[in-house]
């Protein structure tokens, strides 16, 4: 459910599948910002991310470990010295299935966690891009749009999901290989049924399952 949380993901693409421990590692609304950063950003250090999110070093040092005990940092060695820790994101993207969690009540604070914070993030993303002085050509060229005339079946949602995913893949270059004048760009996929509002007050049991 998002760039590296999407369970559409074409299927040649490596992926880490969250299970209800490293959930409990990601599942906190600071870490969640501090591996969105990295993970857009590339490596930092504990002091600059602290000045970008307005929090206090130690505080971020502190959730940095977590991270990392749980897989989903690393300490970049290669740019560090004795008195400054650089940190970067690891390996493949991170893939979280809901219906993982649903018979383990343990984990339902974690899934609200998560997915409360997710959003946020999402939102976070567009509101930036919207308030950011972009010249013309690049605003054009990106887009806040949704279709809602679309009645699809289960299945058709879920082949539609799939062939953007890998509409995506084709457009993603290969390390090393984006033009020079490219600049990161982030694809946001929000689809999802919505009740009929004559569904609204049926009973549960015969409402469609989710």
């Amino acid at each position: 459910m998002s760039d590296e949380h999407v369970p559409t993901t074409p299927p040649a693409r490596p992926t880490r599948r969250i299970d209800a421990n490293s959930l409990k590692g990601l599942a906190h609304p600071l870490r969640m910002r501090i591996f969105e950063l990295l993970s857009l950003d590339g490596p930092a250090t504990s002091a600059r991310l602290a000045e970008r999110l307005g929090e206090n070093t130690g505080t971020v040092s502190w959730h940095l470990r977590q991270l990392a005990a749980h897989g989903f940092i690393e300490e970049d060695a290669g740019r560090g010295t004795k008195r400054e820790r650089w940190w970067r994101r690891t390996g493949p993207a991170n893939e979280l299935n809901l219906a993982d969690f649903r018979d383990d009540p343990a984990s339902a604070g974690a899934v609200d966690v998560y997915l409360d914070s997710l959003l946020r993030l999402y939102f976070e993303r567009v509101h930036t891009y919207v308030n950011e002085d972009w010249d013309e050509a690049w605003r054009a060229a990106g887009t806040v749009s949704d279709w809602r005339d679309l009645r699809l079946t289960r299945d058709q949602l879920a082949a539609l999901n799939t062939e953007l995913a890998a509409v995506v893949a084709r457009h993603t270059p290969a390390p090393g290989e984006a033009d020079p004048e490219a600049l990161p760009v982030v694809v946001q996929l929000q689809s999802f049924p919505r009740r009929r509002v004559d569904d609204a007050d049926a009973p549960q049991a015969d409402q469609a399952p989710a």
